[in-house]
């Protein structure tokens, strides 16, 4: 199974890769993670790509579908996977509809998360995470024992710039402005399946699941 996981900034999007993947037996391909481990490496990428992360617009498309490209060439893809952060634009799912037709490896589906925009600012603005070891916690959801320190590690938690409430605003701008018509596009090629993305994870998780298989079946 190839699928595309598609949602707003905080629409849940890498949590339900990381259940769609262990179901599926499929690897979850996340973007963000990628650039983040280029940033704490201090590459050059990851120095390009965080001027463009920390103001919450998109890193350039020529970056990303290099990325991705070397990625899909991987064994562990043999069987499929789960995009997650990408595409984000109609011109990088052309591009990728090229590379996998090329391949002879078209995708099977496009998830949507749908969420509402207050609940992503809830979401994301209440993310802390530790400076050592990246554990990502929240202060409703998955709060530390001690506010400020990493229960893993003891690191120091701190708010990353794109969890702030003004750049996650820009965000859901630049989601509206540049993402928003990838649903558009998947729609009119006929792989789209919505689903609501609020509620309870296990909840969420099996709408995603149902969905999903009864694409497969089409």
């Amino acid at each position: 199974m190839r699928v595309v996981l598609v949602g707003a900034p905080g629409a849940g999007k890498g949590t339900q890769a990381k259940f769609i993947s262990q179901h599926f037996a499929i690897p979850s391909i996340s973007t963000g993670e990628m650039f983040r481990a280029n940033l704490a490496a201090e590459t050059e990428l990851g120095k390009a790509a965080k001027r463009y992360m920390d103001a919450g617009d998109l890193v350039p498309d020529e970056v990303t579908i290099g990325i991705v490209s070397d990625r899909l060439v991987q064994r562990d893809t043999g069987n499929g996977f789960l995009l997650d952060g990408f595409p984000r634009t109609p011109p990088q799912a052309e591009a990728l509809s090229k590379l996998l037709a090329d391949r002879g490896t078209p995708l099977d589906v496009v998830l949507e998360l749908q969420v509402d925009s207050n609940e992503v600012v809830r979401r994301l603005s209440g993310r802390r995470t530790c400076r050592t070891c990246e554990h990502v916690w929240h202060l409703d959801f998955d709060p530390p024992r001690e506010p400020g320190t990493c229960d893993v590690d003891g690191g120091e938690l701190f708010q990353r710039d794109d969890d702030l409430p003004e750049t996650i605003l820009r965000r859901l701008d630049v989601y509206a402005e540049q993402t928003a018509p990838l649903v558009d596009y998947y729609r009119d090629a006929g792989l789209l399946q919505s689903i609501t993305a609020q509620g309870e994870v296990d909840e969420i998780t099996q709408l995603a699941i149902e969905a999903l298989e009864s694409a497969l079946r089409r």
